[in-house]
């Protein structure tokens, strides 16, 4: 708790800095940006690419400054801090947003998309810039949204090749709704903890297993204590980069322009660089010797979702957003 008041209060010290640095006359506008993960990754470099091209376009007036690998705290976090103004861009996933922007739970739901380029073609049609319109009552604007890739199940015990498999097996899940109510759907334990803690927890036995997409699955090393990587790919829930709408109301029509234009550049560049990383930590992880399953039956996990759609496609206005991304077609 000291820690996370620490941080906090840092954070806001740097917003008061930041913020006076760029009230000075002829100064660049910088927005510091937060990010939880490393600097290789796919959505770090994305925001670099990002960078880059908006100090083009800007001839220098707008710069970013990024803090990657959770310099200024989990997305939880950054993500009240962008709210309130004290971060100006974060790059999250959906999960912790489901409670604010009720439209963005559609996107977490399980086996939603039926592939890849589904899950994009969705995203860059009418869908998904209404999702991102819905962000900016709540005090956030959307501006792209980046690759998450397919989670599936993995764990330090055995193979899971169907929901029976996951019967009283505590499993990590974000700290959403919706994925502590497809592991409960599962028969598992779901166990709602932070990113950072996975690891640990695998080698001390707290949880039995996680869930998460090849490359995090790889780079975090949890293939080292949990070896059992099951492909359910139940979800293929996006990231978005956002925006603090405190900070974007007091840019100028040019600069929202400029900023809006940077970020959509950088989506095909993230992807891109997803795929690749994707296909990478998949071959690193089979040398490693981890036990993938491919063969499950997927259509069994799907029937058991049934409860969550009944919980969470619970109106008329939810279950129209959702008769149109299934017809959407690639």
């Amino acid at each position: 708790m000291i820690k996370q008041a620490t941080r906090i209060f840092a954070i806001l010290w740097l917003s008061l800095f930041t913020a006076l640095a760029n009230s000075a006359p002829n100064k660049p506008l910088v927005l510091r940006t937060a990010e939880n993960q490393p600097q290789d990754y796919p959505t770090t470099q994305a925001i670099t690419f990002m960078a880059e091209r908006l100090a083009q376009l800007s001839e220098g007036e707008i710069n970013i400054k990024l803090y990657s690998g959770g310099q200024l705290g989990d997305e939880k976090d950054t993500l009240e801090l962008t709210i309130l103004g004290g971060i100006d861009l974060n790059r999250v996933n959906l999960a912790p947003l489901n409670s604010i922007v009720p439209e963005t739970t559609i996107l977490s739901m399980p086996f939603l998309f039926r592939s890849t380029e589904h899950m994009r073609a969705v995203l860059d049609g009418q869908i998904g810039e209404d999702i991102l319109a819905a962000f900016e009552p709540h005090g956030l604007i959307g501006l792209a949204f980046y690759d998450s890739g397919a989670r599936s199940i993995y764990n330090t015990i055995k193979p899971i090749r169907t929901p029976a498999d996951l019967k009283g097996m505590k499993i990590r899940v974000q700290n959403s709704d919706i994925y502590v109510a497809m592991m409960d759907a599962l028969g598992a334990n779901p166990t709602p903890m932070g990113f950072g803690q996975v690891y640990e927890s695998l080698i001390l036995g707290t949880i039995d297993g996680g869930e998460n997409n090849w490359p995090s699955y790889e780079t975090t090393r949890h293939f080292e204590a949990a070896p059992f990587y099951s492909l359910t790919e139940h979800t293929m829930t996006p990231d978005v980069l956002l925006m603090s709408k405190y900070r974007w109301d007091k840019l100028s029509s040019q600069q929202q322009v400029l900023l809006k234009h940077a970020a959509k550049a950088s989506v095909p560049h993230m992807r891109k660089l997803w795929d690749n990383r994707t296909e990478d930590s998949r071959k690193k992880i089979i040398a490693a010797g981890v036990q993938i399953d491919s063969g499950l039956n997927k259509a069994a996990f799907k029937a058991a979702m049934q409860p969550v759609y009944d919980q969470f496609i619970a109106t008329d206005k939810m279950r129209s957003l959702l008769e149109r991304i299934l017809t959407v077609q690639p």
